[in-house]
């Protein structure tokens, strides 16, 4: 009879605990309120049906159907974002608060802290407010690759959640009583698959502006989705777009084009006093950056001389090097790895007594690379935002560490020029770069403010 007992017992334990976990589960799906209703947002898992779906959140099926109507007519697809009811009264809250919900992981996270936070496949940004009839609703959704699949996570996934914590900060700044801004988030990871499967839901559906994604094939997929759906779609990265035959894409980054140009005018600002050496890093890029700057300098009457990057990795460059003058040596590469390896060759120069100095492309300061570097604006920051950094910190509760270049006011200025582009704006002042908006041959449109400039 005890023996019985105590089988008995921890069978009724196990029940309560798995009530509890089921009840946990639920109230860790991603919370929104529809049309003053507030729901679960529930992606499908595989081999799931709706009688499943029903008996896992404990409600009638019809409810689920009425919420979804499109499952009267195509059933229930793996993948699909369901809205489930969750028979709760509606909070009334006057101020929007930003909560961050995990999909994939079914768990509830605070607002995000910088080098902590961990962003599952797809990634909600809602309030818990009803909106006011009065009151304008912009949605919008922001895609990069967190590489939340990943074990072991890139220092290229923190720069993408400084790129998300710069553009909450946004959203926070802009809100105003007239107009409720919500975020929509998610992994883009780096396939296309991916991209393809949020295209053919309808998870974004409502959505009235893009911004992200990295990879040109993402791009090509969902900039012909926004043609189709009239959305814009604001590139931070990228550009190598075809913006003359993709109307809705906004490219923020700057072109070869904007680069060579940029850095002539700096050559040119030294006059005589300077002979110019660009390194081939490797063949493949003499069909790329290497040969728009290579054409620009032609255009620009700037003479240079070609070295191989092998002959400066065997000590072997003196013979390009002019003895009178200073040797500005061009390592046209956004590559850290390949900085550093040709540092100590340049330094081998030093010590023989050539006047030379290494230009590349971008800035390393977070390396501690003495370099005089030059890189594009979007990653200088002329002014102390002093303004940005209180909310900051009043947001995350920690200071910012500060380095070049900063993904945060990188993702700050995006959602505020996106914003700005959907009320009709083409010009903007922001933290890192203004942007004034150019159309190419009447199709995308290019941020004519981006350049290079040089750091010292």
């Amino acid at each position: 009879m005890g023996y019985r007992l105590k089988v008995m017992g921890l069978m009724t334990l196990c029940a309560l605990l798995f009530v509890q976990a089921k009840a946990q589960e639920l109230l860790n799906y991603p919370l929104d309120t529809v049309n003053g209703e507030e729901v679960y947002r529930y992606q499908v898992e595989k081999s799931i049906g709706l009688y499943r779906v029903g008996v896992n959140f404990n409600v009638p099926q019809s409810e689920i159907v009425r919420l979804n109507p499109q499952l009267r007519e195509r059933g229930l697809h793996f993948g699909e974002t369901l809205l489930i009811p969750t028979k709760r009264p509606v909070v009334i809250s006057t101020k929007p608060r930003i909560v961050e919900t995990i999909v994939k992981e079914t768990k509830v996270m605070p607002e995000p802290e910088p080098k902590d936070t961990v962003i599952a496949q797809d990634t909600v940004i809602a309030t818990d407010t009803i909106v006011p009839d009065t009151r304008r609703v912009v949605e919008l959704a922001l895609m990069l690759p967190f590489e939340s699949q990943q074990t072991k996570r890139s220092g290229n996934a923190e720069r993408m959640m400084e790129v998300y914590q710069g553009a909450l900060l946004a959203l926070r700044d802009l809100h105003n009583d007239s107009t409720l801004y919500r975020l929509r988030v998610y992994d883009s990871e780096r396939s296309e698959r991916r991209v393809q499967a949020l295209c053919d839901s309808t998870e974004l559906d409502h959505v009235q502006g893009i911004v992200g994604l990295v990879y040109p094939i993402q791009i090509a997929r969902m900039a012909t989705w926004c043609a189709a759906h009239q959305v814009p779609l604001l590139l931070p990265f990228s550009d190598d777009i075809d913006l003359a035959n993709q109307p809705q894409v906004l490219q923020f980054n700057s072109t070869d084009e904007q680069e060579a140009d940029s850095l002539c005018a700096w050559l040119k600002q030294k006059g005589d006093n300077v002979h110019c050496v660009l390194v081939e890093v490797r063949d493949a890029d003499l069909s790329g950056s290497i040969r728009t700057l290579r054409k620009r300098m032609n255009a620009h009457q700037i003479a240079y001389t070609a070295l191989p990057l092998r002959d400066l990795l065997n000590d072997s460059a003196a013979y390009a090097l002019d003895i009178e003058k200073e040797n500005v040596i061009i390592l046209h590469s956004d590559r850290y790895q390949q900085a550093r390896i040709v540092l100590p060759h340049i330094e081998s120069l030093r010590n023989v007594g050539h006047n030379v100095r290494i230009v590349s492309q971008y800035a390393w300061q977070k390396e501690h690379i003495d370099l005089p570097q030059v890189y594009t604006s979007v990653f200088t920051a002329n002014t102390d935002p002093e303004a940005y950094n209180a909310l900051w910190k009043e947001t995350y509760v920690n200071e910012h560490v500060s380095e070049s270049p900063r993904y945060d006011l990188l993702g700050y200025d995006l959602m505020r020029a996106m914003v700005a582009w959907l009320n009709g704006e083409k010009e903007m002042k922001g933290l890192q770069s203004d942007i004034r908006w150019i159309q190419v041959n009447n199709g995308g449109w290019q941020n004519a403010c981006v350049e290079v400039k040089s750091e010292k």
